[in-house]
């Protein structure tokens, strides 16, 4: 793929020649128009925060603009929101292994490094090998039994005994952030990781310095050391890692030991880099003088993962750096949130509700835009009667597969869903509305969702993603069939109800999990764990809990964010009463939940 970079007045020009006529139909040549300029090279995949970002905003505003559409937010189409986009590490970060003979100063992104989720600290300590560092009595395994690391450095390998099977139940104690937060319960004052199973003739790949959606564990350093580091501190002492590490698999039974003659100085800081991604959202004013003031959310997340801003979320396996240009995902959702705009504009006259098109931004972040949307609205959320969000509508396969997720979230959607189906799509419905695209934020508040959606594919966040890719003559059709179904609901005198679908139960885990019901609020940066929701029967709604409410204490656990919350209920088991601590409106309340199996 060329990577041709345009200056700005080169962009600008670009733009300008974009479409910006009006023709109200829905037409594969104005769906065109808008996904080649917004998924080409020079939008450099529209990350969140970017100057790609904000040029793909301006062009969705200036749509807007010559549809007619009234900007939403006080006479602006845009809804700025801060997030983090990375984690950078300062030049507070270093180690010294100290033995009885010398000491030894290891080089950063050489030797070792720092984990994104550690806390700002200097220690020195003696220096405790916990294995694998879990601490699970339902599997009969702790690593911790029968030795005290109060005080001390951990040594603890990544992983877990059994880590070439995919269902075993070590699973459920191996992420990092969880291990750390292990350690430092038992009163360990760090955490060195090491990758126990590197073959030594491979490079070795670092943790990587991607944000985790939550703040560092409070003054406890973690870090990543190098294997060939780690051997050479088990060296000293006589000892072999990989014999250790064979004989922890094969037995399943831990070998923890303090390291005798060996002390670690650590010092580490993270720092958070800060940025602003912006929604674009326009509006058209019904006509009823009752039902305008109720509102029919279209939306569609414009950002994509840019070009290595957002790594981890790419399945490309090349090491060079390549844009992604988020073609199917999301610009043919944008381009058809862009058309549905102009054909509703085109009818404005004959609409009874107002209707509301979003562009959200931040959704390959973990849903920011739209919750920070749902969070901040000029008026009560509940005028809002239903949300249809278009993510992915651009690979329609020649079976005219179309998939609708929340079609049970309102009693009314399956009937009208049918009736307006004279395209004759092979319609696969799916009742729950959860999923990990924006009407997410929406259903969390109870609101009526439905996602229209293509279907996976072998691009999907890749580099190939392109959009000489996408069925445009097919998703012209799904359009028309969306627009079908919204101009029904808006001139319906009746509003659609709102369903709570229960979630059906994992079967992913391979051991009983507790659960409490709540869904996180993403983009919460604060302290404690802020929830956006409680799913239907659970403990936390017969509890009580609601909305906003965040959780600071977990039984005897203090909590500090979602990974602490977690952590505190993998203690439980099915049946136990634990007391939870909830901050509501800046005051402390106390309730009683009896957990349930996940």
């Amino acid at each position: 793929m060329k990577k041709i970079f345009y200056s700005l007045v080169l962009i600008s020009s670009i733009i300008s020649a974009q479409k910006n006529w009006i023709d109200p139909e829905i037409t594969p040549k104005d769906l065109k128009a808008h996904l080649y300029y917004l998924a080409s090279d020079e939008m450099k995949g529209r990350f969140s925060g970017t100057k790609e970002e904000r040029l793909a905003g301006n062009y969705i505003k200036e749509q807007f603009t010559l549809y007619g559409l009234k900007p939403f937010f006080n006479n602006s189409y845009f809804q700025e929101f801060p997030f983090i986009e990375k984690i950078e590490l300062t030049k507070n970060n270093s180690i010294k292994i100290i033995t009885k003979t010398k000491k030894e100063s290891l080089i950063i992104k050489k030797d070792f490094i720092t984990a994104p989720f550690s806390g700002k600290n200097k220690i020195v300590g003696e220096v405790v090998f916990a294995g694998y560092g879990i601490s699970a009595p339902d599997l009969n395994y702790d690593d911790y039994k029968g030795i005290d690391v109060n005080g001390k450095i951990v040594i603890i390998m990544t992983s877990h005994p059994e880590r070439d099977s995919f269902e075993s139940k070590f699973e459920n104690y191996s992420s990092l952030r969880y291990k750390a937060t292990a350690a430092k319960e038992k009163g360990a004052i760090g955490v060195i990781f090491v990758k126990g199973n590197i073959d030594q003739s491979k490079e070795e790949e670092f943790i990587s310095l991607r944000y985790d959606g939550a703040p560092p564990i409070k003054e406890f350093p973690v870090v990543q050391l190098k294997k060939s580091i780690v051997l050479k501190i088990f060296n000293e002492e006589g000892l072999n890692l990989d014999k250790i590490k064979m004989q922890i698999d094969s037995l399943k039974k831990p070998n923890s030991f303090l390291i005798k003659n060996t002390k670690i100085s650590l010092s580490t800081e993270t720092k958070e880099i800060k940025k602003t991604a912006r929604n674009v959202v326009g509006y058209i004013e019904g006509n009823d003088p009752i039902l305008k003031n109720e509102y029919i959310v279209i939306g569609a997340h414009y950002d994509h993962i840019g070009i290595d801003q957002l790594h981890s979320a790419s399945f490309y396996k090349g090491k060079d750096k390549q844009i992604h240009n988020g073609a199917d995902d999301n610009a043919s959702g944008t381009s058809g949130l862009l058309e549905l705009a102009e054909k509703f504009s085109s009818l404005k006259n004959q609409l009874k509700r107002s209707i509301i098109f979003a562009a959200f931004s931040g959704e390959e972040l973990g849903i920011l835009g739209s919750t920070h949307f749902t969070n901040n609205l000029p008026f009560n959320i509940e005028k809002i009667v239903a949300m249809i969000n278009l993510d992915m509508i651009g690979r329609l396969d020649s079976l005219k597969k179309l998939t609708i997720i929340g079609s049970g979230t309102s009693s009314r959607w399956k009937s009208l869903i049918n009736e307006k189906n004279q395209y004759k799509f092979e319609l696969n419905l799916s009742e729950t509305g959860s999923g990990g695209s924006d009407h997410q934020a929406f259903l969390n508040k109870n609101i009526p969702v439905l996602f229209f959606f293509t279907g996976i594919h072998s691009d999907y966040h890749k580099p190939t993603d392109d959009a000489n890719k996408i069925n445009y003559e097919g998703e012209s059709e799904i359009l028309k069939f969306i627009f079908d179904i919204v101009y029904e609901l808006n001139n319906s005198n009746e509003k659609p109800d709102f369903v709570k679908i229960s979630e059906p139960i994992s079967k992913v885990s391979t051991r009983p999990r507790v659960s409490v019901g709540t869904i996180p609020e993403f983009g919460y940066n604060g302290e404690g764990y802020k929830i956006s929701g409680v799913t239907e029967g659970s403990p936390a709604q017969k509890a009580g809990l609601k909305s906003g409410d965040i959780i600071i204490k977990f039984g005897s656990k203090k909590i500090n964010n979602i990974y602490d919350f977690m952590y505190a209920m993998s203690l439980y088991k099915q049946g136990d009463k634990v007391e939870i601590v909830v901050l509501r409106d800046g005051k402390e309340n106390f309730f009683v939940v009896e957990l349930i199996e996940k």
